[in-house]
């Protein structure tokens, strides 16, 4: 019997989003799969037991235990013909989750008990509350589904990384906090020590991974920007410059002629001159 069950297909593209959680009491014997599911799943053992097939093993699943299910691999579970169970789960995907699960060891130990950690066990009872919400249901979801994912990390940290992937770690956060504080007055040295690598090392691999320095990539993204606002508002030059990270908006005009070959007015004009 299903208690309650929350079903969502809008995730198409975002970082990561809660697209389905539910609660069931299963009868005696009952089977799901085998089949492959689109999504990530993590099912919660309230009590009973069972079992789980996945990666060509069967795990026993008992009281307190909890089992991964990833997109794209056969998987089998059946609940116990005398001692069935009662889980509940939360299905989660989207473009980052594969690099925020990969932050633990669930990929590699699909099965695995959260003990006494109840932080982890009431964000079950946390989604099932932010389901029944009328209004921003949405938003109360994913902000418990961040919070059990970095629970999660937290109790079952990935500890071997492999240099390659600690290395395109290192790179995709450099290109994220760049993103975000491109109107900042940001340095090498600045990011280095956010990622705790030094500014070497940092400007060595960003350079063989993108082909470019951190500086130029900056540069690229603050152009990109001041491109956006003189074609799309009516803001001062002066107001754009400082918009992207330059307080001296002379020094911003002749690098912006630099990039562009135009000065930003001109850039301006053409952009917004009729057809």
């Amino acid at each position: 019997m299903q208690d309650y069950i929350f079903s969502n297909e809008s995730y198409h593209g975002n970082d990561a989003i809660v697209y389905t959680c539910g609660h069931e009491e299963c009868a005696p014997g009952h089977s799901y799969g085998p089949i492959a599911r689109s999504g990530y799943l993590i099912h919660y053992v309230l009590r009973g037991k069972g079992i789980y097939r996945a990666h060509r093993k069967t795990y026993p699943i008992g009281e307190g235990d909890a089992f991964l299910i990833v997109p794209g691999e056969l998987i089998y579970y059946e609940a116990d013909r005398d001692d069935p169970w009662v889980y509940t789960w939360i299905g989660f995907q989207g473009i980052k989750i594969r690099d925020y699960l990969s932050r633990t060891t669930l990929l590699e130990h699909p099965v695995f008990r959260y003990d006494r950690d109840d932080r982890i066990r009431i964000c079950h009872d946390k989604m099932y509350l932010a389901s029944r919400f009328r209004t921003n249901t949405d938003m109360a979801m994913n902000s418990v589904l961040y919070e059990y994912l970095f629970l999660l990390a937290e109790k079952f940290p990935q500890t071997r990384i492999s240099p390659e992937k600690r290395r395109n770690a290192c790179v995709r956060e450099t290109l994220e906090y760049m993103e975000l504080h491109y109107e900042n007055d940001i340095s090498i040295q600045q990011i280095a020590d956010r990622l705790y690598v030094s500014r070497t090392y940092l400007h060595r691999i960003f350079k063989e991974t993108t082909g470019r320095s951190l500086k130029e990539h900056l540069i690229d993204i603050r152009m990109k920007r001041a491109c956006r606002y003189l074609s799309q508002t009516d803001f001062p030059v002066s107001a754009i410059a400082r918009s992207v990270g330059y307080e001296d908006p002379l020094y911003f005009s002749k690098l912006f002629r630099q990039k562009k070959g135009i000065p930003p007015t001109e850039y301006r004009e053409q952009r917004s001159a009729p057809v």
